[in-house]
């Protein structure tokens, strides 16, 4: 009996855990589908309601309304985005309400990072949170920071003042 039980918690603890996580996956990939394919209903049906996407300007934190419409004419001309994934890490919560992850993305601006919170819901996994960033090699840093100092120093003044 005490055999039975301890195959049972192994199972439940180790298979639990993949399941989950595959299905993570195939949300985000699902997700990154979606933008490709400029399907705006897909897109946005796989974020709760109360979403944030924060994207690769130091402008771009938005909640759900204003992020759909933001992104509504890249979808009504066909073409979003299209992220690649080149890796993914995806860890779980205990009791699989929550998740998190971060990626490595194939894009038109290189190689970007992504990471993010999914919440399980009555309808699934679905985003609640999305960091995009452009991944900069650190041997770039430099040249990088000199070409957006203009860039920075206005937006840091306008922060400032608020």
């Amino acid at each position: 009996m005490q055999r039975i039980i301890v195959i049972i918690l192994f199972l439940y603890t180790f298979c639990g855990v993949s399941q989950p996580k595959s299905d993570i996956n195939s949300v985000i990939e699902k997700w990154h589908a979606a933008a490709a394919q400029a399907n705006f209903d897909d897109y946005f049906g796989l974020m709760t309601k109360d979403a944030i996407f924060i994207g690769t300007d130091p402008t771009e934190n938005w909640n759900y309304t204003d992020f759909k419409a933001f992104a509504k004419p890249y979808f009504d001309k066909g073409k979003a985005w299209s992220f690649t994934t080149l890796e993914r890490n995806i860890f779980v919560e205990n009791k699989a309400k929550t998740a998190w992850f971060d990626e490595l993305l194939d894009t038109q601006m290189g190689i970007c990072r992504g990471s993010g919170v999914l919440e399980r819901t009555g309808d699934g996994w679905k985003i609640k949170h999305y960091v995009l960033s452009i991944a900069i090699p650190n041997e770039n840093v430099k040249e990088i920071t000199a070409l957006k100092e203009k860039f920075d120093a206005a937006l840091m003044q306008k922060l400032k003042k608020h």
